[in-house]
């Protein structure tokens, strides 16, 4: 029992100083972005990397998630004999809720395990170091491009996957629902309100912080050579995803009780 306590508390003391050294590590990647020099073509590079190499995968995942889930609601609304409210339901649901997570999620196990390989590798073989001698500021090259285009990028493709997994939603409310186009499109746009919307958007704004904070911290932090990065790589994609769930409960709660006069 002594031990198991023992264990406990050096499990807690070692997840109190890695939760400060992030929290610091975050602090200076913000602050990085602001400044010269500006790494712009990183940049670019960057969004295309995210952005233009995720499209893909957030439109197909986005297309059977919607349909998946129109189809779920149009057996139990049809039980209550109120399939009309399909659209209304189905457009809450991706808007708040899925939309924002499945993106999130997706571009966590994407882009956080590159982001972190890729920065991982680099300090295993000591380019990071060569960068410092050369007078180029790591976290300044390496890590504040990515943030930003994390940021710029998440929310434009959690847009992108809540309007195909609406348009997936319009062909089982169209072909087995039997609801009709105009009311179901009515329907959605009559749940596209203000407070939707910003949760929406807000969510996938601190999703892509918590990836890039969580990404580029444990690919500077990699230790013990390349057994080392598939570690690091890991547990990025790990924390990141399980992140990514407890910031949405949080904003949710959190925006809801503060627009309940908008939602």
């Amino acid at each position: 029992m002594f031990v198991l306590f023992r264990n406990l508390i050096d499990w807690f003391k070692r997840f109190l100083y890695e939760l400060q050294e992030l929290t610091f590590f975050s602090g200076k990647m913000v602050a990085k972005c602001f400044g010269r020099p500006i790494y712009f073509y990183d940049t670019m590079e960057q969004m295309h990397f995210i952005g233009v190499g995720s499209l893909y995968l957030i439109i197909l995942t986005g297309l059977f998630a919607g349909q998946g889930m129109a189809y779920q609601f149009t057996y139990e609304l049809a039980s209550l004999g109120s399939k009309s409210y399909l659209g209304r339901i189905l457009s809450i649901a991706i808007v708040r809720e899925l939309g924002p997570v499945l993106t999130g999620l997706m571009i966590a196990s994407r882009v956080s395990s590159g982001i972190t390989a890729e920065i991982a590798a680099m300090v295993s073989s000591n380019q990071v170091n060569a960068l410092r001698a050369f007078g180029i500021d790591p976290i300044r090259k390496l890590a504040a491009p990515r943030l930003i285009s994390l940021v710029v990028m998440v929310p434009v493709l959690t847009i992108i996957a809540d309007a195909v997994a609406i348009f997936g939603g319009w062909i089982v409310s169209e072909f087995i629902a039997h609801v009709s186009s105009h009311l179901y499109w009515s329907n959605v746009l009559e749940k596209l309100t203000f407070g939707n919307i910003a949760i929406g958007l807000i969510k996938p704004i601190a999703f892509s912080l918590v990836i890039a904070f969580i990404s580029c911290y444990k690919g500077f932090s990699t230790s013990g050579g390349t057994k080392g990065v598939g570690r690091s790589t890991t547990n990025s994609v790990v924390l990141s995803s399980i992140s990514i769930l407890v910031v949405n409960f949080i904003i949710t709660k959190l925006v809801l009780s503060l627009m309940k006069g908008y939602t």
